[in-house]
């Protein structure tokens, strides 16, 4: 299981600390991610950290604005969110799969339950 948090309701170009708590004793072997959805449209990738913290990924839109984290000893990834716009307010949920990161949703098997973010103008 996933357990998101974090999210809520900041002004552009604050910043927010996205954690996503994973239960099991089998963290360190998932590759772990981000994605959005904002209203009316599909969900999207925003961020991936492997399974051995080997590599990172970023969708365009948040490259150097976000940072995509774990901690294996305390089963959690972080998504630190500095710079927000207008643009990144959305649903965010964590999802996990374990062996290699990938930036699609359809081969992720677990997922949390979301957090929103709200960035106003």
């Amino acid at each position: 299981q996933l357990q998101a948090s974090g999210g809520g309701l900041v002004q552009a170009g604050g910043s927010l600390r996205l954690s996503c708590v994973a239960s099991g004793r089998t963290f360190s072997r998932y590759s772990m991610a981000w994605f959005r959805q904002a209203p009316g449209k599909e969900r999207e990738f925003v961020a991936g950290i492997s399974w051995n913290e080997g590599s990172t990924s970023y969708a365009d839109s948040v490259k150097g604005r976000f940072i995509i984290s774990r901690d294996n000893g305390e089963n959690t990834v972080y998504l630190q969110m500095d710079s927000l716009k207008p643009e990144d307010t959305a649903v965010y949920s964590c999802a996990a799969r374990q062996g290699t990161m990938f930036t699609y949703s359809r081969y992720y098997t677990s997922w949390g339950q979301g957090t929103l973010v709200t960035v106003s103008s």
